[in-house]
């Protein structure tokens, strides 16, 4: 763990050297965000709810979605980005060194910027609190806490298996990105709103309902309290990606070079 603060302390430094680019990347991060929910408010000037939905739940429900993707892209950015560290043949180096695969790739490249998205959320969720998006109890208070932290590693466990793809594509899949960068657009509403085949598909094949919408429906008092306990089985979904990447691993060839 030592180590890994000592990387991270190295990205930010490295982040920290062109300051007025670096404020400039996060300002272009907070507007496509911005960009996204603005949607959703000009929307909601119109109807007073989307799906029995008010703003300040909506707001509740993005700035959940906001604040895991943030957190994986900013501290798993290297698994995001893992097809570069193949073409540049940069693997056979990580394998000769005395430590994890997972932990070398996760230190390897790390994006400080998405704290401005991340620091969004807070603010939109700080908002949703006070607006009364919640009757709020511990508990509900600690099915939030665990919406966003499960949340951030499923979608590490999306970007794990865009890299363990890699070993046999060579190239990442952009259709991946439906369920790493596609949710910043459609997590602004909860899954359900899609329609049930949708639901599906995210709640038993890419589990990201299992930490937004199921646990959203017990907060706004729509389901039973079972339903917070779903982001927890939400990291089962990190096996199968795990295994994926441990058959990836068996199977690269390295090129010599």
């Amino acid at each position: 763990m030592k180590l890994y603060f000592k990387f991270l302390s190295i990205h930010f430094r490295s982040a920290m050297t062109y300051r007025a680019s670096f404020f400039l990347s996060c300002l272009g991060q907070l507007l496509i965000t911005t960009n996204v929910f603005l949607s959703v408010v000009f929307l909601m000037d119109r109807f007073a709810s989307v799906g029995g939905y008010t703003l300040p739940q909506l707001a509740l429900c993005f700035s959940v979605i906001l604040a895991a993707t943030s957190l994986a892209e900013c501290f798993a950015r290297g698994f995001d980005a893992f097809s570069r560290i193949l073409s540049q043949a940069q693997f056979d180096r990580l394998m000769v060194r005395p430590r994890s695969l997972v932990f070398q790739v996760l230190c390897q490249d790390m994006r400080p910027t998405m704290l401005a998205r991340l620091l969004q959320a807070a603010v939109m969720l700080a908002w949703a609190v006070r607006s009364g998006a919640v009757a709020w109890t511990p508990a509900k208070a600690l099915v939030l806490a665990l919406m966003i932290l499960c949340g951030a590693a499923v979608f590490f466990g999306m970007f794990l298996i865009g890299a363990a793809l890699c070993f046999f594509t060579l190239e990442s899949l952009e259709v991946i990105n439906i369920f790493t960068d596609g949710p910043r657009e459609y997590g602004k509403y909860p899954f359900g709103v899609y329609g049930k085949p949708v639901l599906m598909v995210l709640t038993f094949l890419a589990p990201l309902a299992l930490v937004q919408h199921w646990p959203l429906q017990y907060l706004f008092d729509r389901g039973p309290a079972w339903y917070g306990v779903l982001p927890v089985v939400s990291l089962v979904f990190l096996i199968p990606c795990g295994l994926l990447w441990r058959l990836g691993v068996r199977h690269y060839r390295s090129t010599g070079s």
